[in-house]
């Protein structure tokens, strides 16, 4: 279970949707940029809902994915860092977005995954959805930290200060930046969120990665 703050994400059908939709949109995304031979470099997948975070490659935005679902499937506790928190505020961003935008899209992202999930695809769940991460007790410092990024170093520190900012559990979103290769548990930590035939597709797809 993934702690936030003084929360707990829920582990219920509501997170899974959230997870899955944006792990299957990130992916159908790289599958298209392959077919075009153009990877993005980052221009595309969940992870865009966070402005600092846009330049991470799609498939390291799959990787930090499925580590945050890794911690949040597991009945362990885990305390969210950073990057955790920009994943599920991104998950369920792109999960409300894509039902409001693309219902039946959202539909088909389901089909066949390791739940049976029959819900009304409409306002409501979108609705649902940005409540799940609004309803946590984290302060959206992820989504300050790129207002600094053009500011001298000095000046970009005192503000950060005056804000609260937590400089040290920002770092985490720093090295984030550096990534490029999918760590040695991106298949095991996708357990419950995709089936094992779709796990191989993963891993043809971006295990070369």
């Amino acid at each position: 279970m993934l702690n936030i703050q003084t929360d707990t994400l829920p582990q219920s059908c509501l997170s899974y949707l959230a997870f899955r939709v944006a792990f299957q949109e990130t992916l159908e995304r790289i599958t298209l940029a392959h077919q075009i031979d153009d990877d993005g470099h980052g221009s595309f997948g969940f992870l865009t809902e966070v402005p600092f975070l846009r330049a991470v490659p799609p498939h390291v935005q799959l990787d930090l994915l499925a580590e945050t679902w890794s911690k949040h499937y597991s009945p362990e506790p885990f305390e969210a860092n950073m990057v955790d928190e920009s994943v599920v505020y991104a998950v369920c961003e792109t999960a409300a977005r894509i039902v409001e935008s693309e219902p039946n899209v959202f539909h088909r992202y389901l089909k066949n995954g390791p739940l049976d999930v029959e819900i009304p695809i409409d306002h409501h769940l979108s609705s649902e959805l940005r409540d799940l991460h609004l309803s946590l007790g984290n302060n959206g410092d992820f989504l300050m930290i790129s207002q600094f990024e053009d500011m001298e170093p000095g000046e970009a520190q005192k503000m950060k200060l005056q804000f609260g900012l937590d400089l040290e559990k920002m770092e985490d979103m720093f090295e984030v930046l550096s990534y490029w290769t999918i760590s040695a548990n991106f298949l095991s930590n996708v357990e419950g969120l995709l089936i094992p035939r779709e796990v191989v597709k993963v891993a043809r797809i971006i295990g070369g990665k």
